[in-house]
């Protein structure tokens, strides 16, 4: 019976739950985010919750972790009625949520970060030399070798989510429950966390493992729930999964995991733009040049310097040499804002951080930046940007109840697609694309793909940074390697393989050949 669980895995038949859900569901508003999901999760093991965003997975793990309350239904901890009102009741059960949206305190040290509200006093007084041998032995339970004293808003993504799982282990978590907790990562440092979770396995916790990365899923899960609108379609070993049984089981069909017809632009497609010398940062004399109508992308691995390239061509670093050359004219950029007047738009490494007002509503984000496009006399018409803000938002396929809708409320796949109307309201000439599909599940995946090509079959050339060589390869009509702040390499997108990519990224003896 799909709605009951499906298969247990082999060799925990016996194994009595830690966590046992019968019936539960949670509504918002209108709409029915869990519907009757009944599901155990056994103690020791690493239970993944996969499904499109929108599918309830991420809400489940916060109903695990006292973030929602249900409906109805119940959830039983070892046997017992837990009704959770909060994440601190359901920490009493060491229970605890490390949520994708990272809960740290920048202006403070990782040490503080870890303690933080698990502080033991004596006297009232908190013991600095106990805290410190604490943190040591947490360091070497996890694996980690993080300074205590460092400002958590100086770490890197990946360092901060090991300060998130210190904390939990400070608070003497017996369940985590980790949701999409690679989504910003790099592939290398995406391979550590797994390491860390395998370890935190060996050690007895629990770990549920929310992500749309089939592959990590697969390669790190013992048991795998499917989730499709709520409902829970399927709950078996992961040994007994492929990335296309899950892709299936998410959809309710088959779609294979495939990319757009490359329509390769006429060899006289002129040139867009022309970069010249770059130099920016630790991007050294790079140049390339970019046809209408050609995706071309940038490969690499972190810290090769790609996104340092985009951000040097968009203005918003500073370039120390160079020339952009746009429709045979050279450019003066020193701004973001001279790049969009000039006819260049970019979509960030980081939607939230950089490219979205996340509480700032749909039609809000999409026309903040061209405001000038629907006024007259300093006065807004509002019909008009109305009417501007429903096309776009169709024919990016920005799936809503209402534009006034927060950014914040949507999937991650939609937040992006507002991304892509906000630039589109004045069509750019070149369109930057970084990390386009960043936590974005399969099927959103797809649509942003078609996307892309679209915009290019319109003519609008297109520079894609990715770091999934397998999108890069899949899109491009030319890759460009870059290794070191410098081009190394460039291959026809049609016949490179990612053998050919990672030798020029690695500089290894075949790249030389």
């Amino acid at each position: 019976d799909p709605g009951r669980g499906g298969d247990v895995p082999k060799g925990l038949m016996t194994s009595t739950p830690l966590i046992r859900l019968e019936g539960v569901c949670k509504r918002f508003g209108g709409v029915q985010a869990l519907n009757e999901i009944s599901l155990s999760i056994v103690q020791g093991t690493v239970h993944a919750l996969v499904g499109e965003n929108g599918a309830g997975k991420s809400t489940l793990g916060k109903l695990i972790a006292g973030v929602h309350t249900p409906d109805a239904g119940t959830i039983e901890v070892e046997g017992r009625v837990a009704r959770y009102s909060s994440p601190r009741d359901a920490l009493a059960d060491g229970v605890t949520i490390i949520a994708q949206e990272l809960t740290l305190v920048p202006r403070r040290t990782i040490i503080e970060n870890v303690f933080l509200g698990s502080e033991r006093t004596r006297l009232g007084v908190v013991s600095r030399r106990s805290l410190r041998s604490r943190y040591r032995e947490l360091c070497d339970r996890a694996g980690f070798s993080l300074p205590a004293g460092a400002l958590v808003g100086g770490l890197r993504v990946a360092e901060q989510q090991k300060v998130e799982i210190l904390r939990a282990l400070a608070r003497e978590a017996r369940l985590i429950v980790m949701d999409e907790p690679t989504a910003a990562l790099t592939g290398d440092e995406s391979e550590r966390l797994l390491e860390t979770m395998r370890g935190l396995r060996a050690g007895g916790t629990t770990l549920i493992y929310v992500s749309h990365f089939l592959k990590e899923v697969l390669a790190i899960a013992d048991t795998v729930t499917v989730l499709r609108d709520g409902r829970l379609i399927v709950t078996s070993p992961a040994a007994n999964q492929t990335p296309d049984t899950l892709v299936t089981a998410m959809l309710g069909r088959s779609m294979e995991m495939t990319f757009p017809e490359k329509v390769v632009p006429a060899e006289d497609a002129p040139v867009v733009l022309s970069v010249r010398g770059l130099s920016s940062g630790l991007v050294r004399d790079v140049s390339f040049d970019l046809r209408a109508g050609e995706i071309v992308g940038l490969a690499g691995l972190i810290g090769s310097g790609r996104t340092e390239v985009a951000r040097a061509v968009f203005g918003a670093d500073r370039r120390d040499s160079g020339e952009i050359v746009l429709d045979g004219q050279q450019v003066r950029i020193r701004s973001p804002k001279h790049a969009v007047r000039a006819g260049i738009a970019m979509l960030p490494e980081s939607r939230k951080d950089q490219g979205l007002l996340m509480r700032g509503s749909i039609d809000h984000n999409v026309s903040l930046a061209h405001l000038g496009e629907v006024t007259t006399c300093g006065v807004v018409r509002k019909a008009r940007e109305r009417r501007k803000i429903d096309d776009l938002a169709q024919r990016v396929d920005v799936r809503a109840s209402r534009l006034s809708a927060p950014v914040a409320s949507l999937s991650g796949g939609n937040q992006q697609k507002v991304l892509f109307a906000k630039w589109l309201f004045r069509p750019p000439r070149v369109l930057i694309a970084d990390e386009p599909t960043r936590g974005v599940d399969v099927g959103a995946k797809r649509g942003i793909y078609a996307l892309i090509q679209s915009l290019a079959d319109q003519g609008m050339a297109v520079l894609l940074i990715s770091s999934e060589i397998e999108e890069v390869l899949g899109l491009s009509h030319r890759v460009l390697v870059l290794r070191g702040g410098r081009l190394v390499g460039e291959f026809d997108g049609r016949t490179a393989t990612e053998d050919d990519v990672l030798h020029a990224a690695f500089a290894t003896a075949e790249a030389a050949a």
